[in-house]
């Protein structure tokens, strides 16, 4: 029955993708708006609805370690996972509005994330900040939205016919709709068959967060930025990843915080290492998306790479694996110096080469 549930799930999954982007792009143009920002919004948010509902649920039934760790670590998946798979499917372009507004955000509140959890409590208080930040950060992309679409109806100045327009706004919301509905239906099967699983094995609620949980809710954006990439959409793919992850702290966790009868207790090991994490893979998207505004095949190998060493990590810390000190020490000292070192030298060979032109 798991096997089935699973299985089920995918399918659900890969075909409520492909109605989203499609039903997504659509209202885009319908709208005069840019595909970034309906990924930055309607996509974002809407394939981060699995991240919420595990969250809030995980909360209330005591489970903060599951709460916690889905959020850190699907934003983790999102940055080195899904851009890393999506680059190596084809390289993706990079909105210059994104690298100036929305990427400094994901970076901003990502540290505010750990500054509120220094006292291993996210109280109702801190929720309320987060949650704030995300009306906030809705409020101006809607105000964006609006200013694009005054320009693009004062450059398309079309009388259209009302009755047909009214019928494709339909049709593109009910595939949206439709879309997302699968999406958030195909991850909670394969979540709930992927905990089954693993709960059979042992492993801890901390850990199930921060890899099954997180991988299995941010599956919709897998396949969402995926399809969306396969498709030439690829602001859409880029911006998905970004707006989920600012989602995922401002409105994940703050509505969350607001829920959860005495907040959400955060763990020791969370904020000395997977917050950190989460801010330094937000801060290598800074010189990523710098270079050129692509992110290139190259570029997504080696975030898919940080990926495996990431997860490779987080279970040989949890079995206490006698490899994990010396593992450890070859990533500290030799692997993540050299990226950063080949990445800031990326950085500013393009500065230099935009200063030449």
């Amino acid at each position: 029955m798991l096997i089935i549930l699973f299985i089920t799930g995918l399918l659900f999954l890969i075909v409520g993708a492909e109605i989203l982007v499609r039903g997504a792009s659509r209202m885009a143009a319908a709208l005069g708006m840019s595909p970034l920002i309906i990924g930055l919004t309607v996509v974002a948010f809407g394939t981060s609805s699995p991240e919420l509902s595990v969250s809030i649920k995980s909360a209330l039934s005591g489970q903060a370690g599951i709460a916690v760790g889905n959020v850190v670590g699907s934003n983790i998946f999102n940055v080195l996972f899904i851009l890393g798979v999506t680059a190596i499917i084809a390289p993706l372009f990079v909105s210059q509005k994104l690298v100036r507004f929305d990427l400094p955000i994901m970076i901003a509140i990502s540290i505010l994330a750990l500054l509120l959890s220094l006292d291993h409590t996210l109280s109702r208080l801190d929720g309320g900040i987060l949650f704030i930040g995300l009306v906030a950060y809705i409020g101006f992309l809607l105000y964006q939205g609006r200013k694009e679409q005054a320009a693009a109806d004062k450059q398309n100045n079309h009388a259209s016919k009302s009755g047909r327009r009214s019928t494709t706004w339909l049709v593109n919301i009910v595939m949206v709709v439709t879309g997302l509905g699968l999406l958030v239906l195909g991850s909670q099967w394969l979540v709930e068959s992927a905990i089954v699983f693993a709960k059979y094995l042992g492993v801890s609620e901390l850990i199930i967060g921060l890899t099954i949980v997180a991988a299995g809710t941010s599956l919709p954006e897998v396949v969402t930025s995926i399809i969306a990439a396969i498709r030439g959409e690829r602001d859409i793919a880029v911006g998905n990843v970004v707006g989920s992850n600012i989602f995922n702290i401002l409105g994940v966790l703050g509505v969350t915080g607001l829920i959860a009868p005495a907040g959400i207790e955060i763990s020791s090991s969370v904020i000395g290492f997977d917050m950190l994490v989460m801010i330094a893979v937000a801060l290598v998207c800074l010189p990523l998306f710098v270079t050129g505004g692509i992110i290139s095949r190259m570029e997504g190998i080696v975030l898919l790479g940080y990926y495996v060493a990431y997860t490779v990590y987080l279970i040989l810390a949890s079995s206490h694996h006698a490899a994990l000190p010396m593992f450890s020490a070859v990533m500290l000292l030799f692997v993540i110096p050299l990226t950063a070192l080949s990445v800031t030298l990326l950085a500013l060979n393009e500065i230099r080469r935009k200063k030449a032109e």
